[in-house]
């Protein structure tokens, strides 16, 4: 069983450092609650939204990346999720340093066979299929899970099953809330 993963929000809660980051990045007193809702969209819907231009992004990252190093844990019983799994691998929008520091910090590289971040790699922003094609081509993915559309979009194109992860309001073969659902759920009936 190989299994394909989203980094933040979905192995890790960096919402928190998402929020700080771009509130920061803003100069703007916003609501938080206000701008998780428009951040688990995506990113690009929230610089719009905020009239942050997209030129800033470098500096987003750079903020997400350093608020992230404190703010950010591994979902609950996420251990268990990935231990279950052959091989897992990690597509994410975060740059490969703070993803590798952050799964050493709390002693999951182990269990991930590669890491493909989009945009140091090259690969147009997901919800664009390039990335994953480029895992294909090295690994059959049984499963795609994400916590934002954006993360299966790709995956539903390509016709892999997919899994919603704290996110009812999205297309999935599955939805979870909680990685003890993840055996019972959805290895189980895949």
């Amino acid at each position: 069983m190989n299994v394909l993963w989203d980094f933040d929000g979905t192995l890790f809660d960096t919402y928190p450092a998402l929020v700080s980051g771009f509130i920061r990045l803003s100069k703007q007193d916003l609501d938080r609650d206000e701008v998780l809702k428009w951040l688990k969209i995506d990113s690009k819907t929230a610089f719009k939204h905020y009239g942050i231009g997209e030129e800033q992004r470098l500096e987003y990252q750079t903020l997400h990346n350093y608020y992230s190093k404190t703010e950010s844990k591994p979902f609950e019983h996420l251990t268990e999720a990935l231990s279950s799994v052959d091989n897992n691998i990690i597509v994410t929008h975060r740059d490969k340093e703070s993803t590798v520091f952050l799964l050493e910090k709390y002693q999951l590289s182990k269990y991930f066979k590669d890491i493909v971040s989009v945009e140091e790699q090259g690969f147009t922003r997901k919800p664009h299929s390039s990335s994953y094609e480029y895992v294909l081509k090295s690994y059959h993915i049984d499963l795609v899970v994400g916590d934002r559309d954006l993360d299966l979009i790709p995956a539903r194109k390509l016709n892999i099953k997919t899994c919603a992860f704290q996110n009812q309001n999205i297309e999935a073969d599955f939805h979870i809330d909680n990685y003890t659902d993840f055996i019972p759920e959805v290895l189980n009936r895949l």
